[in-house]
């Protein structure tokens, strides 16, 4: 593919994350993403296209509001660039419309847990029956094994995440947890639901060790696992193979 064609992958990721903002936004204060236009958060002043260029209007306008000079979250032009990065990835490595979706609903979840420590319903669930139905091809065209292997991932995720919730009570993880481990298992499959789950438990333990050390969390401190979550099936969804066979090597030479 030429250059220009990944230029475009990435403005068309810009924008959709541009979307996404408003939607993690209008979540967090219960109302429509379907209907109304953009408005400052701040003043509630309704934005003009000028101001919703994405990264380019928060770079003019030197993170602040036009009209009343608040400060604009860093958090928009972060999601911007991160979506246009994740839907470049997913054109390189492993590109379908449902992986492209997935990554939407992936991109909330990561947000919104990680600012207010839930995995909202209203996210996780229809991410959920969509990814039922992107699997129930596979018995469409008999392809029964991946099938099953999907279905089985994600109850076997999902029974591994809710035996720590009992276990716990509840401390170590949430239900919303649960949900997002058994999407994961329909996202992933069999062997690379195994490698998420490796990857987000390790990834989360170094952060965690981080965050004890610089004295930012203590041990009763709570810390969503979302996030990693995500990011552990964002690796295994582009590498995940590619690990597994470089940990068999390592056995088998």
């Amino acid at each position: 593919m030429s250059t220009f064609f990944y230029v475009v992958i990435f403005i068309f990721g810009l924008i959709v994350g541009s979307f996404l903002n408003c939607v993690i936004y209008r979540l967090e204060e219960g109302k429509s993403f379907l209907k109304g236009r953009s408005f400052c958060p701040h003043c509630k002043h309704k934005l003009i296209w000028q101001d919703l260029i994405p990264i380019f209007s928060f770079l003019i306008l030197r993170g602040k509001c036009r009209y009343c000079q608040k400060k604009i979250s860093w958090q928009y032009p972060t999601i911007e660039i991160a979506t246009g990065l994740l839907f470049l990835s997913i054109f390189i490595f492993h590109f379908s419309i449902f992986n492209l979706i997935i990554a939407c609903f992936l991109i909330i979840i990561f947000v919104y847990d990680l600012k207010h420590y839930i995995i909202p319903d209203k996210v996780i669930y229809p991410a959920i029956i969509i990814a039922l139905i992107f699997n129930f091809q596979f018995l469409i065209v008999n392809e029964f094994p991946i099938f099953k292997f999907s279905i089985l991932s994600a109850l076997g995720a999902a029974a591994f995440f809710l035996l720590i919730v009992l276990i716990s009570r509840g401390k170590w993880m949430g239900v919303g947890d649960i949900k997002l481990a058994f999407l994961m298992g329909l996202i992933l499959g069999f062997p690379n639901i195994l490698v998420a789950l490796f990857l987000a438990f390790f990834i989360g333990a170094i952060i965690g060790i981080g965050l004890l050390i610089i004295g930012k969390k203590t041990l009763k401190s709570e810390v969503p696992f979302g996030p990693f979550l995500v990011v552990g099936t964002f690796l295994a969804m582009f590498f995940g193979e590619n690990l597994i066979n470089w940990y068999f090597s390592l056995f088998l030479g």
